[in-house]
């Protein structure tokens, strides 16, 4: 339960804490011991430089990760223009073999400007909440939302320019999403409208997408400039009201990914890679509570850390299903 209110309490903006001496497990005293020995510390040293020597981008999850957010969008544009009504809808709101379904933030702006439940809504939202409550985190940005890809494209060509000294990256405080989250929450009942999706990029992209309303691409453009020379992952790692909201839905979820202490190196890797660092504060040195660690409820699910850490020390695993195989 503790590492389930941290994981909220980061979720929300908040540092990571560093645990107190009683936080920790006895098992988990003995790795950090054991791993501060001068044999082990050398053998990592030895591991670490021979891992990085050889080390190659991998692309083991990515995929299968970016195919399946081309073919969920695609399944939109194809249904519309040639109306085979399979998919109907946009990503906001859209009705699939014709059960209905919502995007939680989206419905949440709906019910407040409106001041009502419309039934129809209360479905989709359901739906949508058991389906990405399964999946688990907020995979929904790793695994389904258009932007989520454009940005991951741009971070891969931010990184470029970083290493020829072109572009930089600046730090935002994170509570700015909790903030931007309250307030357009606040702003949709007090004036009736729903404000996010005037300037939300996922309803847009996924808009422009289907309809061909491109006229809207120029704010997403602003985005992705201040992504691509100014703050990496700028939306989807500060602002992004959605992402919280599947992070609520998703913080219990038997999908997780899955951190193993005994076989972690502590080089960083994972941590360089993540669209979320904070969630991966335990794998620094001397962080973890207990040998084995669920990442915490921010996570996007989207795998970069496994496909980038060299041992093994972090992984996919389902709640009670690892346990029956």
């Amino acid at each position: 339960m503790n590492l389930l209110l941290e994981g909220l309490r980061e979720m929300l903006g908040a540092e990571p804490r560093r645990p107190a001496p009683e936080d920790y497990s006895e098992e988990a005293r003995k790795l950090h011991a054991f791993k501060k020995t001068p044999e082990e510390r050398e053998r990592r040293r030895r591991m670490i430089a021979e891992e990085l020597a050889h080390k190659k981008e991998s692309f083991a999850w990515r995929k299968w990760r970016w195919p399946t957010i081309i073919v969920i969008n695609l399944l939109f544009v194809i249904s519309y223009h040639f109306d085979v009504q399979l998919v109907e809808g946009a990503l906001t709101a859209s009705r699939v073999l014709g059960f209905h379904f919502a995007d939680l933030n989206s419905a949440l702006q709906v019910m407040l400007a409106f001041k009502e439940v419309l039934i129809n809504l209360l479905i989709g939202v359901t739906t949508v909440a058991i389906l990405w409550w399964l999946v688990g985190g907020r995979s929904f940005c790793a695994w389904t939302c258009p932007y989520h890809l454009v940005s991951e494209w741009v971070e891969m060509l931010h990184l470029r320019l970083a290493a020829k000294g072109w572009a930089r990256d600046i730090p935002l405080d994170r509570r700015l999403r909790t903030v931007l989250y309250v307030v357009f929450a606040a702003l949709a009942f007090g004036t009736g409208y729903m404000v996010y999706e005037w300037i939300s990029p996922v309803g847009i992209l996924s808009r422009a997408i289907i309809y061909g309303t491109w006229i809207s691409l120029g704010w997403i453009a602003v985005l992705l400039f201040i992504e691509l020379f100014f703050v990496r992952r700028m939306w989807c790692r500060y602002m992004c009201p959605i992402g919280m909201t599947y992070s609520f839905i998703g913080a219990t979820s038997p999908t997780v990914v899955h951190y193993d202490l005994e076989k972690c190196l502590h080089e960083g890797e994972c941590r360089k890679v993540c669209l979320v660092p904070h969630v991966l504060e335990i794998t620094k040195k001397g962080r973890a509570t207990r040998p084995h660690i669920d990442i915490g409820a921010d996570c996007t699910r989207c795998a970069m850390c496994i496909e980038a850490c060299p041992t093994g020390a972090l992984s996919f695993r389902i709640k009670g299903l690892d346990k029956l195989l």
